[in-house]
């Protein structure tokens, strides 16, 4: 089905604009936490939920989403998950039990899971391919970059105010897209049914470049978080700093990833994805261990700027050329599913770091810390593996028969 230009760009402003409330998500609770806590009488060691449960959310079944579009549609599954998202919101918001917040959390990722990998299958069967196709994908990547950021402005500002109005704003913006979609997102082309074959094809877990890729996207991903989960709590309940003024800390690690997404991709032709990589892994451990030398970061100018600037130095040099490697050794028509192993990785990376993290953090912040380092130093030393000399860089993998769906070719998007 072939849709009036109008009506192409307006599908893409609903597709962009719920990537942008996903990749808000992860920095608007980074935030809100401490506040959280104090309101409902969380302790720092289950705090992470706040976080972690999104995180898991999301890429518990991301891996499973293929196999849901394919049997019921991407149209149904998009729409659905855009009402749940807007329901879990609405409930978190008002919910003054812990555990019911926590799995509002969990129901949202579950909710992102489903509709930012299907996003991106939309754009791929609704833009003509070529330069039609090329400016969609940049939009909805900008906008996935950018959530982070704008999470961590609006969250501060919000949480000032109340943190319950964090967690509700997302609902009347995602009730506007749901609204917008029913007119514009495209029903399928193809036939539903049941999807067969392995759920992750042995082709890929035989990809050194693809567990490489995992890997280090995990532990880039994971150290990052429970970096920002231990300074928000030292900085807002140790040092007396708002919310609004933490937020606006943290953006010298997210700001220039946002700034030089569009650009990334020349920087992977250049200088080689393996190349890049290692040298990224660097810096994120070389601001941890900066930041180990400091015992309680209230000077910002000596003690936050520099670590929030290596971590993101790491993230400009190494995100999208860790995506890039994950899924260029493959065969094509598994793009889409090695796409969803990496970011379950980067996802689960997450989820498990902040849950260790935060366990750690009842023996002090310095503990935790040194744990968020190893996390740090460990991505370095996958890194370097892929650099090592006489290591070559590996073929393209055999092309296998398809055994997904036509909504596997798909991407993976930002924290």
């Amino acid at each position: 089905m072939t849709l009036p230009k109008t009506a192409l760009w307006g599908l893409l402003g609903v597709l962009a604009g719920n990537m942008l409330i996903d990749a808000l998500e992860v920095s608007t609770a980074v935030v809100a936490a401490p506040s959280i806590g104090a309101d409902l009488g969380i302790p720092d060691s289950r705090l992470h939920w706040v976080l972690s449960a999104f995180a898991l959310g999301f890429g518990g079944l991301l891996l499973f989403g293929t196999r849901i579009t394919g049997r019921y549609g991407r149209r149904p599954v998009y729409l659905a998950a855009l009402l749940g998202f807007a329901a879990a919101s609405v409930a978190g918001a008002l919910t003054d039990e812990p555990a019911v917040l926590f799995g509002t959390r969990l129901v949202k990722g579950v909710c992102a899971a489903l509709t930012a990998p299907t996003g991106l299958a939309i754009i791929a069967t609704a833009f003509p391919e070529g330069r039609p196709r090329e400016r969609a994908l940049s939009v909805y990547t900008l906008f996935g970059a950018a959530g982070f950021t704008g999470g961590l402005l609006l969250s501060g500002a919000l949480t000032e105010a109340g943190w319950r109005l964090t967690f509700a704003f997302p609902a009347p913006v995602v009730l506007v897209l749901f609204v917008l979609g029913l007119r514009l997102i495209p029903a399928d082309d193809t036939p539903r049914g049941a999807v067969r074959g392995p759920l992750v094809p042995g082709v890929l877990l035989r990809s050194p470049a693809l567990v490489r890729s995992a890997l280090g996207a995990a532990a880039l991903n994971g150290s990052y978080l429970g970096l920002l989960f231990l300074l928000t709590l030292r900085l807002q309940n140790g040092a007396g700093w708002g919310p609004l003024a933490t937020g606006l800390a943290f953006l010298p690690a997210s700001v220039p990833l946002m700034l030089t997404a569009l650009h990334s991709g020349r920087l992977v032709s250049r200088f080689g994805a393996a190349r890049l990589i290692a040298l990224g892994a660097v810096a994120p451990p070389a601001g941890y261990l900066l930041a180990l030398g400091v015992g309680m970061p209230a000077r910002y100018a000596s003690q936050v700027l520099p670590v929030m600037l290596l971590v993101g130095a790491g993230f400009v040099l190494s995100f999208t050329a860790l995506h890039t490697q994950a899924t260029a050794a493959v065969p094509a028509e598994l793009r889409g599913t090695a796409g969803s192993l990496y970011q379950t990785a980067v996802q689960t990376g997450a989820a498990v770091t902040l849950t260790a993290v935060a366990a750690l953090s009842t023996a002090g912040y310095r503990a935790a810390l040194l744990l968020v380092t190893g996390v740090g130093l460990a991505g370095l030393c996958v890194a370097l593996a892929g650099v090592l000399p006489g290591r070559r860089a590996p073929a393209p993998a055999p092309a296998v028969p398809r055994t997904t769906s036509p909504t596997s070719r798909k991407e993976s998007h930002v924290h």
